[in-house]
């Protein structure tokens, strides 16, 4: 059967890691970005691929380039190319989407995306007492054609000032609404999430882009240490993405036609079948049940239903991971049980969690895999913000029955989550909704809770008493009623 010429498919993949312990030897980020790209036009085994691209999408990284799109435009000889740069809060699923939606629409031939960060030489070069510097972009266009950013704070007023600036003490909230949920005492909750993180510290171990490849037990990840420290209970160091690496890739998509046309072999070609996305933006203080991500199921099953999949029917999976919560979360509106494999890679804490970068590394590896017969279909998923937007890419070495679907939720969700009204301000008795203790270097541990006032309103207390504070990480306080004066928890 011969495809329609404007099937969008993924033709190269292309990923590069440096790890200089000499910062001034490291790679900038532009540059590991364009050693993804040129392994993305190696790998589809056409020189002139690469020079008809006409769309190229950047996620922002921890860096400053203005137009890094157009950067690698002129690098790779397609100057006149599209430009587009994603600020952070958007959801990189939506960078693939849109330029796999441009092929189907008949708007583009050939598209790219390519993204990288290079956080160890960052901290390199912190450790060093100096700063990592960047080359300016000297010729072209200095701004992107397209700029996308999210239409909304991804983060609440009341959780800046209460402290909550990092997205590990929320995650870590709802994580204990997540454990009070199931029923799940404290210990036995710790117990799930190493368990969980060996699993993925397993694939990872087996993974030769992973930036951790040394399987670590449950134990060495539920356990605080000097090297694995507590980082906002119950999640230690090793729980969490790793975002101090030197990570790049890069995704070069053709229409059918300009495939066969360049004599990309067919061995090298993986269909795109659906990218879902949702981008209802609600702070976390906001969400009436914190334990709930309607997003995760709605965007999920579309993606799965627009080419007549069961979640049971995917051979590959691999679910964002940027904290336990959002693996659990995914894999339970998915329907999927915790003993199946969730990585390819082997996660963000183990495989590497470049800043904004993941999903591109997860298609990849998932691309290459289905190349190698592991299977026949990948499902990868993404998440922005603090579980807040929510997205998923479908593939397979089979062409989609009805053609390629790109699928917005946003309007669904929106109608599924209830939210309430948080407030600067409170006294009086509450009813804890969710709690962490926040540990960092050099201060003493302070507890943190979203409480839900007589009132049905929802507000944020904290307390620096250490009793109080051993309490909250022995005992479930999720459901407990408790006193706040203002912004104190009262012990």
């Amino acid at each position: 059967m011969r495809l329609p010429g404007h099937t969008p498919v993924l033709v190269g993949i292309g990923t590069a890691m440096r790890r200089e312990d000499d910062f001034s030897k490291a790679l900038e980020p532009i540059d590991l970005m364009l050693e993804a790209v040129h392994a993305a036009g190696m790998d589809c085994g056409s020189e002139s691929a690469l020079a008809g691209v006409q769309y190229i999408a950047v996620p922002r990284g921890r860096w400053s380039y203005g137009n890094p799109a157009g950067m690698v435009a002129r690098t790779i000889g397609a100057p006149h190319a599209i430009t587009a740069l994603a600020s952070v809060g958007v959801l990189q699923q939506t960078l693939i989407g849109e330029a796999c939606d441009r092929i189907a629409r008949g708007e583009a031939h050939t598209t790219l995306i390519a993204g990288a960060d290079t956080g160890y030489r960052l901290l390199r070069a912190q450790i060093a007492g100096q700063q990592a510097s960047e080359r300016s972009n000297t010729a072209g266009k200095t701004e992107p054609d397209i700029s996308l950013s999210p239409r909304e704070e991804l983060r609440h007023p009341v959780e800046k000032r209460a402290g909550l600036q990092m997205p590990v003490g929320l995650y870590a909230i709802m994580e204990s609404a997540w454990r009070a949920r199931h029923g799940w005492s404290v210990d036995e909750h710790r117990d799930r999430l190493a368990q969980l993180g060996q699993a993925f510290s397993e694939v990872a171990s087996h993974n030769p882009d992973a930036w951790q490849r040394t399987a670590l037990s449950a134990s060495a990840i539920r356990e605080s240490s000097g090297r694995n420290p507590m980082q906002a209970f119950p999640y230690t160091r090793a729980h969490c993405s790793s975002w101090n690496v030197d990570q790049s890739a890069a995704l070069l998509f053709c229409s059918a036609a300009r495939a066969e046309a360049l004599r990309i072999p067919r061995s090298r070609w993986v269909f795109p079948q659906a990218s879902s996305e949702s981008n209802h933006m609600v702070p976390v203080s906001a969400r009436a049940d914190l334990a709930a991500c309607p997003g995760a199921s709605i965007a999920g099953h579309a993606a799965l239903n627009a080419a007549g999949l069961k979640a049971d029917d995917i051979d590959l999976i691999d679910l964002y991971s940027c904290f336990p919560l959002a693996v659990n979360v995914y894999a339970d509106a998915l329907g999927l049980p915790l003993s199946r494999p969730l990585t390819v890679t082997g996660g963000m804490a183990f495989a590497g969690g470049p800043y904004n970068n993941y999903c591109f590394q997860a298609t990849c590896r998932s691309a290459e895999l289905l190349r190698s017969r592991k299977g026949r279909t990948a499902l990868v998923s993404c998440v922005s913000g603090v579980l807040t937007k929510q997205g998923f890419g479908l593939w397979s070495v089979d062409p989609p029955r009805s053609g390629f679907s790109n699928i917005d939720t946003t309007d669904s969700v929106a109608q599924q989550l209830a939210t309430k009204q948080v407030i600067d301000d409170y006294s009086g008795y509450a009813v804890v909704a969710g709690y962490t203790v926040l540990h960092s270097r050099g201060q003493l541990p302070r507890g943190i809770a979203l409480v839900d006032t007589i009132q049905g309103q929802r507000a944020i207390a904290t307390t620096d008493d250490a009793g109080f504070i051993a309490n909250l990480q022995q005992q479930e306080f999720v459901g407990r009623r408790v006193m706040v004066e203002h912004h104190r928890l009262i012990p």
